[in-house]
């Protein structure tokens, strides 16, 4: 699926578009693609440019929304089938999204590509083969092929998200030259597909699983089972599991994750918000 190349904008871009043309300035400063990059765009009284193209001033947008170009209009990054899916401006630059207003990826204290990268950087990718369960928007992915990763095999299982990456800059392109042909990103439900992947076929697991209650099947014994059949020995997991519940609840989700790694084969310990293991 080919990524999207035009402007991103949020409510805050288009204002400052309109005040600086309102100014009487001929040019806007800014970033037009979530922060990957800065550019100076040229304004005139009825549109503005940004690399090559000319573009209308957008209408009133609303907050918490990112829009991109659809046809003749900016059109918001969200979807509805079933579920609202959507893209959302972080302060940080790179976006979370949203699936019915629950959002996916933790913001509130540092970007969410910063917060992949410390995880990924437990498993150590460097050389090796690595299996991404849960893909989401593609930061583990990214941080791996920064990290030097050899290989890395990524599954998604909403075709939505799929359709958010194409449109997130900050999202890996599987045949962008940066890539290098290392990132093979599959459409396909992994608590299935991974029984047909072969043994001992990976050297380091990424699992950042929806929450328990949306994806109980992810956090399952047969789920972990299959896990530990496809890592090698030695191999490294880091699975994200959050404290969902806590205090209402009384569950603690990172122990019971790691005492079901442990009767799968693994030695486990907490780690950051999620659980390090290590194939026995």
């Amino acid at each position: 699926m080919p990524h999207y190349s035009g402007p991103l904008l949020t409510r805050p871009i288009a204002e400052a578009l309109l005040a600086a043309r309102d100014a009487g300035a001929d040019a806007w400063t800014g970033s037009l693609d979530l922060g990957v990059s800065i550019d100076n765009v040229p304004l005139q009284s009825e549109d503005w440019q940004w690399r090559g193209l000319r573009y209308p001033y957008p209408p009133t947008l609303k907050d918490r929304t990112i829009y991109y170009r659809d046809g003749e209009e900016f059109a918001p990054a969200a979807r509805y089938a079933g579920s609202l899916i959507k893209l959302v401006p972080t302060e940080w630059g790179a976006p979370t999204f949203e699936i019915d207003g629950i959002k996916m990826l933790p913001t509130a204290k540092e970007s969410p590509v910063v917060d992949a990268r410390r995880k990924v950087a437990l498993v150590e990718p460097r050389g090796k083969v690595v299996l991404d369960t849960c893909g989401g928007l593609g930061y583990f992915a990214a941080c791996c092929l920064e990290a030097g990763v050899a290989r890395i095999v990524s599954f998604e299982k909403n075709a939505d998200v799929l359709w958010l990456r194409t449109l997130n800059p900050w999202s890996p392109d599987p045949d962008a030259p940066a890539s290098g042909g290392r990132l093979q990103l599959v459409h396909a439900d992994v608590s299935q597909a991974i029984a047909q992947l072969a043994d001992a076929s990976v050297d380091a697991l990424l699992h950042d699983p929806p929450r328990f209650g949306i994806a109980g099947e992810l956090y399952a014994q047969a789920f972990y089972d299959q896990l530990a059949r496809v890592l090698r020995k030695g191999g490294r997991l880091f699975h994200y599991t959050g404290s969902p519940n806590k205090l209402t609840s009384g569950r603690d989700v990172p122990r019971e994750v790691a005492t079901r790694l442990e009767k799968a084969g693994f030695k486990a310990q907490l780690a950051l918000d999620g659980v390090l293991a290590v194939r026995r």
